[in-house]
This record gives C-alpha cells, structure tokens and sequence, in this order.
C-alpha cells in the first residue's frame, strides 16, 4: 500500500498558504513537536517551494480550489489515502442525517484515531503503528487494524505485556493528565478506555468545513 514518506510539516505549510484567513493551521502530524517552537508552522508558514514565499503574490482560489483544499487537508489530518477517504464518504452517503457529518464522524471513530484522542500516542501515525503492531484490544479481541470503527459501548485495553513497556507507562501517565472528548472515557484503575457515545459535531474538533467537501464530492 503507497504512503507518503516525503516531510510531513510540508503538508501544514501547504495549508497554512492557502488559508482564506491566513490564519496557521496544524495538522498535528508530528506530535507534541508541533506545539513548540520547532514547528515549521510557526516558523516559516509558507507553503514549499520558492515560488510560493512571497506572500503578497497569493492567487485568489476558486470556489473548487476551496474544495479541494478542505478535503486534501481532512484526508491528510487523519492519514487517510484517497480511496479510502472516499469509501467513508460513500457510506456516510447511504446513513440517514447530514452527510458531512456521518463522514466526519466515521473518521473520527478510526481505532488509531482513537487511540490519538485517549492521548496514548503522540500523533495518528505513532497510533497507526502502535494498533498494527498488536498492543490494543476492543473488548478482549486483539485488533491490529487502524481502520477498524468502534461503537458505542466499546472497551479498548492495552495489552498486558504492553503496559509494562517505558513507551506506555509514559503514554499512560500523559493520558491521565490529559483531556479527552466528552465521547471516550478512560479509567485510571485498570487503564482501559471506554466509548460512551458516537461523537456528535460539537464535539470534534477537527478544523474543516465537512460542506465543502460534501460539495466536492457531489460535483
């Protein structure tokens, strides 16, 4: 299966050029490097390539450059190829209720997305890694599939000869400290996690407008 292996700041910088507000948006792709100083973001704040530094030359995006933006920047937040990227929009198309909606919440509901938002990986890809090399289970079964979609009553645990390992003893500590959506519940007792409810809108943070896409798709 084809990945991307070129730097994955570039791909914030992209979006941060081509913002309609100019505002910095981070994909989170690096993990907490992407909240210090080192990040390209903060940086540079331009897209790559030469030709693109001088700011004052931007182009005005059409209506389908906007489009396409949002959905190359929401496949790219959740390391998504575009095949499968449309495969969940296609779905989300066959489910009663808003389009946008359903398709950002499939995404959301990712095991390795999950496992980002429990905090217990520094970025989706670590928890990408992390899921295919056996550490978690959902509901007792071992799960090495990145792409597998949790339900709403869902318990993820971390492997018993896992939790021993330095990576998850900091991983769990740093997910006692940190927030998680109102969505997932994590116990501090026997460190396992638990899906509460499918995540509504309000409480994904993800920063795309999922209408643009919809749009995009349905052209």
């Amino acid at each position: 299966m084809s990945r991307y292996t070129e730097a994955v700041c570039r791909l914030c910088r992209r979006e941060t050029a081509t913002s309609k507000t100019g505002e910095k948006i981070k994909l989170f792709l690096k993990g907490d490097r992407c909240l210090s100083k080192k990040c390209a973001v903060e940086r540079r704040g331009t897209a790559p390539g030469q030709k693109t530094q001088n700011t004052k030359t931007r182009q005005k995006i059409s209506e389908y450059g906007r489009q396409l933006r949002e959905k190359q920047k929401m496949r790219r937040y959740y390391g998504v190829l575009e095949t499968q990227f449309q495969n969940y929009f296609r779905e989300a198309q066959r489910v009663k209720g808003q389009t946008g909606a359903t398709f950002l919440q499939l995404l959301e509901r990712r095991l390795d997305n999950v496992v980002y938002r429990l905090n217990l990986a520094a970025s989706r890809a670590q928890a990408r890694q992390l899921v295919t090399h056996r550490h978690f289970r959902v509901n007792g079964r071992l799960v090495n599939i990145p792409s597998f979609i949790v339900k709403a009553g869902d318990v993820i645990s971390i492997g018993e000869t896992s939790q021993k390992s330095d990576l998850f003893q900091a991983a769990i500590e740093t997910a006692k400290a940190r927030r998680h959506p109102e969505w997932l519940e994590f116990s501090e007792t026997d460190n396992t996690a638990k899906v509460l409810a499918l995540p509504s809108r309000e409480q994904i943070d993800t920063p795309v407008d999922e209408q643009l896409i919809v749009e995009y798709y349905s052209r």
